[in-house]
């Protein structure tokens, strides 16, 4: 489905978004949620059936979100939601 306009809340994560992410050392990262068959890792396009997203949708900004990874449990704060 493609999606034509802008969420109302755009402080909200929703497919199609950046979100800006920072660490607890303070590193930022910048991912856009896609379909499954868009990502891209280079350019920062994360699926939205992947786990770092189902944890930031519906999130806002200045909201911790955490994911299991390889390393264990990880947590990051949501510094920046845009639409572009």
């Amino acid at each position: 489905t493609v999606v034509g306009e802008l969420p109302g809340n755009r402080e909200r994560v929703f497919f199609g978004a950046w979100v800006t992410l920072e660490d607890a050392a303070g590193e930022e990262s910048t991912f856009r949620i896609v379909g499954a068959d868009e990502i891209d890792p280079q350019q920062g396009w994360i699926s939205i059936d992947s786990p770092m997203a189902k944890a930031l949708l519906k999130k806002t900004i200045d909201e911790e979100i955490q994911v299991v990874v390889p390393s264990g449990l990880a947590s990051w704060f949501i510094v920046d939601v845009r639409y572009e």
